[in-house]
This record gives structure tokens, sequence and C-alpha cells, in this order.
């Protein structure tokens, strides 16, 4: 009981780890970065990338956190799923509904 307790209380800390971290600075500025791992028009949605291209586009999207290895473990499992990942480091999640919606058993998100 303490180990589920001990395990809950990581992802708790680390789900509100990620929600702290700075939103898309360069979104709000107006820019928007395309790397050569996305398709040609920057779509992001389902099916957009290959799941060779998971580790560098989860390394991407984990970069700016301190749990940096449950988040990129997390993500490349999402991404190998999914088969996409949402830009930035922290939410819009929303062009990437697999990503989005898939939980845990508690409810809360599976995907950083």
């Amino acid at each position: 009981m303490a180990k589920f307790f001990a395990l809950f209380v990581f992802f708790t800390l680390l789900a509100i780890s990620i929600m702290l971290q700075p939103t898309l600075l360069h979104a709000s500025q107006g820019g928007h970065h395309h790397s050569n791992n996305q398709k040609p028009n920057g779509h992001y949605g389902p099916g957009s990338l290959k799941s060779s291209q998971c580790p560098s586009q989860c390394s991407r999207r984990c970069g700016k956190t301190q749990y940096h290895k449950p988040c990129m473990f997390f993500c490349q499992k999402c991404c190998r799923k999914c088969l996409c990942v949402p830009p930035g480091y922290y939410g819009n999640k929303a062009v990437c509904p697999c990503y989005n919606n898939w939980k845990t058993k508690e409810g809360g998100p599976k995907c950083p």
C-alpha cells in the first residue's frame, strides 16, 4: 500500500510539474517552429509521425521538465500508439486527440 501511495504521489507531482512548465513562448509571440520531422504543412495530428521519429519529438516535448526520464517514457509510449506528439513543451494536446484522450486507470492524463 505504501508503494502504491508513493507512486501515486510521484505521478501527481509529475503531472503538476508538467502543468507548471512555461507554455509555448514562441507561439504566444506569433512564431511557429516546424521541424523536418513533421509533415510539410505543419500538421501535428494523428499519424503525422513515424514511430522512428518519436524519440526526437519526445525529447523536444520533454525538454524543459525536471522529470525528463518519466516524461520521455510516457511520451514515447503515447507517440508509438498515436503517431503524434503535440507541439511545444506543454499543452496543445487538442491537435492530437489520441494523445490527449489516453487516460490512466485513475482517470488522469497518460501522456505528458
